[in-house]
C-alpha cells in the first residue's frame, strides 16, 4: 500500500492526530503490540579515546519494529511490560514519551515501510568492525548535506563519525548534546541546541529529539530561516520522513536492527526532499 504521508503533516502533533483518526491506514486501536524489548549498549571503537552508551526501546507490531532511544537507565521496567498485548492507540497515549514515539514509529512502519514505492533510496552498508560500520553511515547521513566548504552545520546528538565526516568535507560544526563534555578532539558540547542553532547554516539531528521534545523546536527554526534540517534516525526512522517539506529537508533512516548490533552487512534508507524524486 502506497500512502503519500509528507506534505499532509505540519507538525509532529499533526501527524500523531492523524495516526490516531486512522487516516493512514488500519485504526490503531485494532493493533496490539507483540513483543516489546530494550537494547542497551557501551562502545568504544579502537583507536577512539571516548565512548558511549545507548539503550533503545523497541516494539513490534507485525514485522515492522519501531524504536525510541533514552537516556540509558532513565526508562523503567515496568515500560516494556505495560507495552506488551498493548493496542498501538492507547501507547500513543502512554505518559512516557519514548513510549509514544515507538508505537508511533512501529505503526508507520508497519503501513509505510521503507521501501521505493514510499520514497525510500536503499544505501548498502557494508559488514565490518564497528568502526569501519560507523564511518560508513556517517559517510551516508553527511552526504546529504548540501553545504559549501566552510559552512556551519548544528550537530545535534553527537557521534564522533559524523563529526568526522564533516571534518573530512571541510565544514565547520557546532556539536550539541544534552550531556554536554567534550568531542573526540577535545572541542566542548554546548547543551543548547536552539540556542546554538542560529550561528548554524545548517542543521544534522538525531531522531532521539523526539523522545526527549527538543525536535520540534528545531524543526520551526529550520523552517522559519530556509536551513537545511538533515536528520539520521535509529528513533523515529519511519515518523520523520513524513515531515519533509514541513522543516524537515532530508532523511537517513535506520530502523532496527541498527549498524552496532553486528558486523555483517546492512541498509540503511535515504529520504531526500530536496531532489526530484526523492519525496512522495
Amino acid at each position: 500500500m502506497t500512502t503519500a504521508l509528507t506534505g499532509t503533516c505540519r507538525t509532529y502533533e499533526d501527524l500523531v492526530g492523524l495516526v490516531r483518526a486512522g487516516a493512514f491506514g488500519p485504526d490503531p486501536g485494532t493493533l496490539r503490540i507483540a513483543v516489546a524489548f530494550t537494547t542497551r549498549q557501551a562502545v568504544r571503537h579502537d583507536g577512539r579515546g571516548t565512548g558511549y552508551r545507548n539503550e533503545v526501546l523497541s516494539l513490534r507490531l507485525a514485522a515492522a519494529v519501531g524504536s525510541c532511544a533514552v537516556e540509558p537507565g532513565t526508562l523503567p521496567d515496568s515500560a516494556v511490560e505495560e507495552c506488551v498485548g498493548a493496542d498501538v492507540a492507547g501507547l500513543l497515549e502512554h505518559p512516557l514519551p519514548p513510549v509514544r514515539v515507538a508505537a508511533l514509529d512501529a505503526y508507520l512502519m508497519h503501513v509505510s515501510p521503507h521501501t521505493p514505492e514510499h520514497g525510500a533510496t536503499p544505501v548498502a552498508l557494508p559488514g565490518g568492525s564497528s568502526l569501519e560500520k560507523s564511518r560508513a553511515r556517517a559517510n551516508a547521513v553527511a552526504d546529504l548535506l548540501d553545504l559549501p566548504p566552510g559552512a556551519t552545520v548544528l550537530v545535534v546528538g553527537v557521534v564522533n563519525s559524523l563529526l568526522e565526516a564533516l571534518r573530512s568535507r571541510q565544514l565547520r560544526y557546532v556539536p550539541c548534546d544534552l550531556k554536554g563534555d567534550r568531542t573526540e578532539w577535545g572541542e566542548p558540547v554546548v547543551t543548547d541546541a536552539l540556542a546554538a542553532a542560529g550561528r548554524c547554516d545548517a542543521l544534522l539531528v538525531s531522531g532521539m529529539t523526539l523522545g526527549n521534545g527538543t525536535f520540534e523546536p528545531l524543526r520551526r527554526h529550520a523552517l522559519a530561516h530556509g536551513k537545511q534540517l538533515v536528520m539520521f534516525a535509529q528513533t523515529g526512522s519511519a515518523v520523520l520522513p513524513r515531515l519533509l517539506g514541513q522543516g524537515v529537508t532530508a532523511v537517513c533512516a535506520e530502523p532496527y536492527p541498527f549498524f552496532w548490533l553486528d558486523g555483517g552487512p546492512g541498509v540503511l534508507h535515504r529520504y531526500d526532499g530536496s531532489r526530484p524524486g526523492g519525496r512522495r
